[in-house]
């Protein structure tokens, strides 16, 4: 009986604590919602092309505290928060706002497995928006600014003897009053512009590794000569230790193998290599060992193909995938979700909207002034989905001239501002740069925050030259990059045309439909066009379809529909914020975006 009462208390306690977390407030939530455990918060290895197998995940229930900014860590903390969510989130049992006078502080222990010995332990974030300082058992081991990216410290110094490790995180986030990148948030959201994100947004975990280690793999192809060249980092910059790389098929056979020193690239030839397309999304499997005393061993992945300009028959300059002329089309994926924000609730959900896309007979995504968790990223690679990535937009304010070239104004932004677009610009190239599906950057959307255009596509273009430049989509152009992209609402149009580049319409549609139980706001809702219900929209859809093919014969090489899915007061998506209707003939809408793409080359 003892032991039985004693069991009894075990699991009472065990379902207290999960009982304490709860999402936060009433608005409408997605399926998946029901599926967070508060114990296993996206469990799932964050980093797909550099994997190591021994880690500790991070995410779960941290204390939190909103104080004014300047000040030091609170002496008593407000209450549990559910990272990865943003404290403006549902999921993340909170939903309040932050703000730019205050700072979030997050709390909470960890211990290091005894298997870990004499190793160093790695601390790593998935993202944080936008300022975090570290502290690692009070002492302050390091910061980061950009909201987007990821970033590792050694805390391996810091560690104690104890069981018990602290960790504090201290961030900072102007949202809109500061010049950072922010992409649609606003702190009075409204219309395209949408609630705020501050704080921890993507996992955060720990690791083993040797003093020396793999920090960052590289890969780019050479479909023309059969080659890839893989250049790898490694965390002691002046090394020379022996790097070896391993490139083998899907039937876990070495067709290349190579030695090289980090930060030097290593070219290796592949025989007929499988080319990667979304009708053939083939990825090899890579093994990057780094040889020596210590060694640290990582697997990845990567793939073979070309994104290209080329002319056609007319003259017309076309986006070429593996040199043949493919006409690529997709939504507006603006990446938000209503319970967790810029956070999926789970894994599953974060694949949902790529498959749905391909199920839409979709070939691209563009990816709308956000950035993704790396997991996103591998999703479109194995799924076999074109990536338009654009930079999240911030310190607004020009002037835009949409319908004309040279028109508008560049920006006049502080050094400062500059050189925090340029860092985190960066980071983010560097996050997508081996990833097959990511085949074009779009550096600034229609002149916000738009500065030194041809500056930042010459840089953009000299970093990665094995994609297209996007320089400014929708405006304000100039001549430079690889594209000229025009906007036009509702209805698919062709207003201006550049004979030096590829002409695309990289946003048109918005089709509205407002379906009751699935709305954010249940008056404030927006769409450039309003419809009663799913067979109009699809009608419409259509409509524009066949208008836009006829401007594909015409010169558009790709196109973008608004949206993917509705978000906040927008109800212009395919399907609703909540992703549970899908409001159009799926059918009828496969069938049309089949013949848009095909109508390039017929």
């Amino acid at each position: 009986m003892k032991k039985f009462l004693m069991l009894c208390g075990v699991l009472l306690c065990a379902l207290a604590a999960q009982a304490q977390w709860q999402p936060a407030g009433d608005k409408i939530k997605t399926e998946w919602s029901d599926k967070v455990n508060p114990k296993q918060v996206l469990p799932e290895y964050p980093r797909p092309q550099l994997v190591r197998g021994e880690w500790s995940n991070l995410n779960g229930e941290w204390e939190y505290a909103i104080r004014a900014k300047g000040g030091v860590e609170p002496s008593a903390f407000d209450g549990n928060i559910l990272v990865p969510f943003a404290v403006e989130s549902s999921l993340s049992g909170v939903q309040k706002t932050v703000g730019a006078s205050n700072e979030l502080w997050y709390r909470r222990s960890f211990d290091i497995p005894s298997s870990w010995r004499g190793k160093h332990v790695m601390l790593n974030f998935g993202a944080v928006d936008w300022k975090a300082d570290v502290f690692v058992n009070d002492i302050l081991i390091g910061s980061h600014q950009g909201g987007y990216t990821p970033f590792s410290f050694d805390i391996t110094p810091y560690l104690t003897g104890q069981k018990d490790q602290k960790l504090t995180v201290r961030v900072w986030d102007p949202s809109d009053e500061g010049y950072q990148p922010r992409g649609k948030q606003t702190s009075k959201p409204e219309g395209i512009w949408y609630t705020p994100v501050t704080g921890i947004w993507q996992t955060v975990w720990l690791e083993p590794v040797a003093a020396n280690h793999i920090t960052h793999i590289k890969s780019i192809p050479d479909i023309d000569n059969s080659v890839l060249s893989v250049t790898v980092s490694t965390s002691n910059a002046a090394s020379t230790d022996i790097l070896k790389v391993q490139i083998l098929d899907a039937n876990s056979q070495v067709v290349a193998e190579a030695k090289g020193v980090q930060g030097q690239e290593i070219r290796m030839s592949v025989e007929n290599p499988q080319l990667w397309s979304p009708e053939n999304p083939y990825l090899y499997n890579m093994k990057v060992t780094l040889l020596g005393k210590v060694k640290d061993e990582v697997t990845s992945y990567t793939a073979f193909r070309k994104i290209s300009v080329e002319k056609d028959g007319q003259g017309i300059y076309r986006m070429c995938l593996n040199n043949k002329p493919l006409f690529q089309y997709g939504p507006l994926d603006q990446g938000w979700w209503p319970d967790g924000l810029y956070t999926a609730p789970t894994d599953e959900a974060l694949l949902f909207d790529i498959k749905k896309t391909k199920d839409w007979g979709f070939n691209m995504i563009r990816k709308h002034v956000k950035v993704e968790p790396a997991r996103w990223y591998h999703h479109c690679d194995r799924e076999g989905i074109l990536v338009w990535q654009d930079m999240p937009s911030g310190d607004m304010g020009n002037q835009w001239a949409p319908q004309v070239y040279n028109g508008g104004t560049d920006k006049d932004r502080t050094q400062a501002s500059i050189d925090n677009y340029y860092q985190e610009w960066k980071e983010i190239m560097d996050l997508c740069i081996s990833n097959p599906s990511v085949v074009v950057w779009v550096p600034f959307n229609e002149a916000w925050g738009q500065f030194d255009t041809e500056k930042v596509t010459e840089w953009t273009e000299n970093y990665d030259p094995s994609r297209l430049v996007n320089p400014a989509s929708g405006g304000n152009y100039r001549p430079c990059g690889d594209i000229l992209d025009l906007h036009n609402y509702p209805g698919p149009k062709m207003y201006l045309n550049d004979p030096q580049r590829v002409n695309v319409l990289g946003e048109y549609g918005g089709i509205g439909l407002a379906l009751d139980g699935h709305l954010w706001w249940n008056n404030r809702n927006w769409g450039y066009i309003q419809f009663k219900n799913s067979d109009e929209v699809t009608a419409e859809y259509i409509k524009y379809a066949k208008e836009l093919m006829t401007l594909v014969r015409r010169g558009f090489s790709a196109a973008v529909y608004t949206q993917t899915t509705d978000v906040e007061g927008e109800v212009n998506g395919l399907m609703t914020y909540d992703r549970k209707v899908i409001k159009v003939n799926e059918a009828e809408i496969r069938e049309i975006n089949q013949k848009v793409i095909s109508s390039m080359t017929e």
